[in-house]
């Protein structure tokens, strides 16, 4: 019997994995991921980590930017421990081998970042989340003990009296449907940003954690803060990461004219300057985005309107040296070279300030049942993540997850329940009776692509209670015709079509909870912004939306107050000056 089960093998996985193997190397850990882990989506992090290293730097300034950043949504509780123990995880990763990039005397090399007012980004050039998930992966190469199951899908958690004893699973490459017992679970599958048709996520981040706790009985929080990007590549949705703007990039519209300076970022003054404004909060550059749009002063593409990101006037030299990354993919993706061309960008989809609810040490509501990183919700990002804290946030919470999962598994020595045999059974013919296949019925990829349209249109940068209130109707028949699917493929080995199936039923019940809680909340706060409702409305909704499935399936929302420390509402403020 599993001891420690995590599912998912990105950098919070991982992370948690190393902690439970350091914390008591006498428990069983298993990674279950549906990927190679280093193929796992963290991998495709590029702009850094951010950590207070000195520098005139402090931990209370970092809280502020994030709490600040998070339009007050954040738990300054939570907020406190991250800010502290980061630069702890980062040296840490340090000396198990990740190459920060360095300064000409040694030091680590940081640099700014998006509603940060202070340099606090550590990086490794611009394949930041390529070094710390390979290291990550090093590490645990060290502990013979953990066993993983990689290209693995699950697709139930056995719950049995309240609390989880394990999971049920696809081996991908043969079929095979096994049940694993396991005294905890922990959940860090990312996120779900392919719910929507323009993203900058992996096609294997379809929430899959997030509605395994959610049909399990754990909430889901604040669902509706889904995050843009500024700078995305059109067409394919690749990310040119934050960075290339912290390097000194700007934005311009078609009339090379930076426009950025004709919008409220959120800095006190009226004006921002000249050189910091691109490095405002991702959600208020995307609504500048918008603005811009309307105002007819983007540019048509086959792949939508488009600005520009003008890094020509930063050199061959700094592009090689700070972000070649940037480079590569521009000249592979859309055939320029950001030496001597501009290029097209516009928002995307890009990260889940929601999740799974836990408590600071990544505890769940179910008993046994754990969640970090992206697929949780703890919740320091609020309405608005703050770029380069995504990173520190799945090594600190990964950390704190493995260790509280340890303990519970250390203090819970039971055997196996008959629940892990028998729901496993029901499961095992539950999808042997869909691989059977049927003839009939709609396409997955027409369902898929019907809800992500849906979402794009309901849930997208602006939102209106009209458009939400139709759009909970759509989904919920999507989820019904999703249940007479079209499948083709019958066989065992590498099954990817009733794979996709899982997904779509996973993501079809994720975006109707970002609906109803985007209809629930009737104020504009960070990523969440309703025409109908433009204010921010601290006496009514300065609290997280708690969301649960109802008997019928259907999304439940409440509110819970958010845990204020030291910083009482205020104005949000952005950049350095």
């Amino acid at each position: 019997m599993i001891d420690v089960l995590i599912v998912g093998g990105g950098g919070a996985g991982l992370r948690a994995a190393v902690a439970v193997a350091e914390s008591d190397p006498s428990l069983k850990v298993a990674v279950v991921s549906k990927v190679y882990p280093m193929r796992s989506h963290t991998v495709s992090a590029e702009g850094g980590a951010a950590g207070v290293i000195g520098l005139g730097d402090t931990l209370d300034e970092h809280c502020y930017d994030t709490i600040s950043g998070g339009d007050w949504l954040c738990d300054q509780d939570a907020v406190e421990a991250f800010v502290a123990e980061a630069p702890k995880e980062l040296i840490q990763l340090e000396h198990w081998g990740c190459p920060w990039s360095r300064e000409s005397d040694g030091r680590v090399a940081v640099r700014p970042f998006g509603g940060m007012k202070k340099m606090r980004t550590w990086y490794a050039a611009d394949k930041t989340g390529f070094h710390l998930l390979h290291t990550l992966f090093q590490t645990t190469l060290k502990y013979q003990d953990v066993l993983r199951y990689d290209e693995w899908y699950v697709t139930k958690l056995v719950v049995d009296d309240g609390r989880v004893h394990g999971v049920v699973a696809v081996e991908i490459r043969t079929g095979r449907i096994e049940a694993i017992a396991a005294r905890t679970v922990i959940l860090a599958t990312g996120g779900c940003g392919r719910v929507f048709p323009f993203t900058t996520n992996a096609a294997i981040k379809t929430g899959d954690g997030m509605a395994l706790a959610y049909r399990a009985g754990a909430p889901l929080k604040d669902m509706e803060f889904v995050q843009y990007h500024p700078t995305g590549l059109p067409f394919t949705g690749i990310l040119i990461t934050e960075a290339a703007r912290a390097e000194g990039g700007w934005l311009i519209n078609k009339d090379g004219y930076r426009y950025l300076q004709d919008y409220d970022l959120g800095k006190p003054t009226p004006t921002p300057k000249l050189r910091s404004m691109e490095l405002g909060p991702r959600d208020r550059l995307s609504q500048a985005f918008v603005h811009e749009q309307q105002k007819g002063r983007t540019v048509d593409t086959p792949y939508g309107p488009v600005v520009y990101l003008d890094l020509r006037h930063l050199g061959e030299g700094k592009i090689d040296a700070r972000i070649p990354f940037v480079r590569e993919l521009c000249r592979s993706y859309q055939n320029l070279d950001p030496a001597t061309d501009l290029i097209p960008v516009r928002p995307v989809v890009h990260y889940m300030m929601g999740g799974v609810h836990t408590d600071i040490d990544g505890a769940t509501p179910v008993a046994g049942l754990f969640a970090a990183g992206e697929t949780a919700c703890v919740s320091i990002n609020g309405a608005n993540r703050l770029g380069s804290n995504s990173l520190p946030e799945c090594l600190v919470f990964g950390r704190r997850a493995g260790i509280a999962a340890a303990a519970f598994a250390r203090s819970h020595r039971d055997g196996e329940p008959p629940a892990v045999r028998s729901q496993g059974a029901d499961e095992r013919r539950r999808l042997e009776r869909l691989r059977e296949g049927s003839s009939t019925g709609e396409r997955i990829a027409d369902l898929r692509e019907e809800m992500q349209h849906t979402l794009e249109g309901a849930a997208g940068i602006y939102r209106a209670g009209d458009v939400l209130t139709k759009a909970v109707d759509t989904l919920a028949e999507l989820r019904e015709r999703a249940e007479e699917v079209r499948l083709d493929d019958t066989s065992t080995a590498f099954n990817t079509e009733l794979i996709n199936l899982q997904e779509l039923h996973t993501m079809l019940e994720v975006a109707q909870t970002i609906v109803a809680c985007a209809l629930n909340r009737q104020e504009s706060r960070g990523a969440h912004q309703r025409t109908d409702f433009p204010a921010r409305d601290d006496a009514a909704y300065l609290a997280h939306s708690l969301v649960h499935r109802a008997p019928d399936g259907t999304p439940s929302v409440g509110l819970l107050p958010v845990t204020i420390t030291r910083w009482p509402p205020g104005e949000r403020v952005y950049g350095r000056d």
